[in-house]
């Protein structure tokens, strides 16, 4: 017997689409976005970027390898939601410890399946990203219209995600230590900054400048993290306050946050770049990196003339700005994600740069 559809989302602009639940049951309001991945959709649902957003995966086939305990970006998901086409509830993956729609309703992130994906991506592509209701199927459009009119704009999503107090993450024989400032940090950056030597301190994204300086780094990261740039003048300020004195790397919001305290601008992309296979062209060799991304915003070009930054990469499906450094400041920073997992590993060498950095910043201490 063919089980009847128990939830839908509305659009802002009216359109529903009807589907079967599973993950929580609860209804929610979200921005809709979508991503181009193939795999990894244990990733994205635990990548702390997608707080207050519900994603559209366009690859049909979700849930069919389960979740793992090793695989995770963030323990604790707070993304909005995750809309599928087909789902598997049955994995076969002798890792598997979960499944999906089990991890789902365990971090109340609510999920539904059935739907035309395409359809919907096409219409993200065509208007733009909106805001999104999921919820029963006895809520009128009329009455979804009301509630997403009525939802405030949530605006603290880096103070939600980023840890409340500083942790550590140590490795064996460390040649650097880094201070990480969580404004929504990826597990798989501490692991790729600790399997190169550095002992890294996770630190609130509120921390001050005056107590980085007290921890004597030999770096400081910016990492990734949900939400406008504009939304977090303490990390801004914090920047200002840090450049010249250590090496900085940026990744992501950590990318916008460094332009912003250098006097650039950020603007608001009408979709965004969400998946594992968007071509960046390196300035500096000319090669092209295929890479992985996750933002809603990016870098104004143009306003980065009067800076001191300069245009390191660039993004060859739109021309939006990628990469950015100041030499004499030691710093540097990438729109896309270098550390991916699941994902291209073309960008690893931006790691082996910020310990570059930091060696010859060490020889000249």
């Amino acid at each position: 017997m063919a089980r009847s559809f128990d939830r839908k989302i509305v659009l802002e602009d009216g359109s529903e689409y009807l589907g079967y639940s599973f993950g929580s049951g609860c209804d929610r309001v979200c921005e809709i976005v979508f991503n181009t991945s193939m795999v990894g959709y244990q990733e994205i649902v635990s990548d702390p970027s997608y707080t207050y957003q519900m994603v559209v995966m366009t690859y049909p086939l979700i849930g069919n390898y389960g979740v793992t305990d090793d695989d995770y970006e963030t323990k604790n998901p707070t993304i909005g939601g995750l809309i599928v086409r087909d789902y598997n509830d049955m994995p076969s993956n002798f890792r598997y410890t979960k499944t999906l729609s089990e991890v789902l309703e365990e971090n109340n992130i609510p999920g539904i399946y059935g739907v035309d994906t395409r359809k919907i991506t096409r219409s993200i592509r065509d208007i733009g990203s909106r805001r999104v209701l999921i919820t029963g199927l006895d809520t009128t459009v009329e009455q979804a219209l009301e509630i997403i009119k009525n939802t405030p704009i949530p605006r603290d999503a880096v103070s939600k995600v980023s840890c409340k107090k500083r942790w550590y993450s140590r490795t064996s024989n460390h040649k650097f230590n880094v201070v990480a400032i969580d404004c929504g940090i990826k597990l798989n950056i501490i692991r790729s900054l600790n399997s190169r030597g550095c002992n890294v301190t996770v630190v609130p994204y509120n921390t001050t400048a005056e107590e980085i300086d007290f921890m004597k780094p030999d770096g400081v990261f910016l990492s990734n993290g949900p939400g406008d740039p504009e939304d977090v003048p303490e990390v801004v300020e914090t920047v200002r306050k840090l450049r010249g004195k250590y090496p900085i790397f940026g990744i992501c919001l950590g990318h916008q946050l460094i332009s912003l305290a250098y006097g650039a601008k950020t603007y608001k992309l009408k979709f965004g770049h969400r998946g594992g296979n968007h071509p960046v062209k390196n300035l500096k060799t000319g090669k092209i990196e295929i890479t992985s991304q996750n933002h809603s915003y990016a870098v104004n070009e143009e306003s980065l003339a009067p800076t001191p930054l300069k245009l390191t990469h660039i993004n060859l499906l739109d021309n939006t700005v990628e990469g950015i450094s100041c030499i004499e400041d030691m710093v540097f920073s990438v729109q896309y994600h270098p550390e991916s997992a699941p994902g291209p590993q073309d960008s690893g060498y931006l790691f082996d740069e910020f310990i570059s950095i930091m060696e010859e910043a060490k020889k000249n201490a």
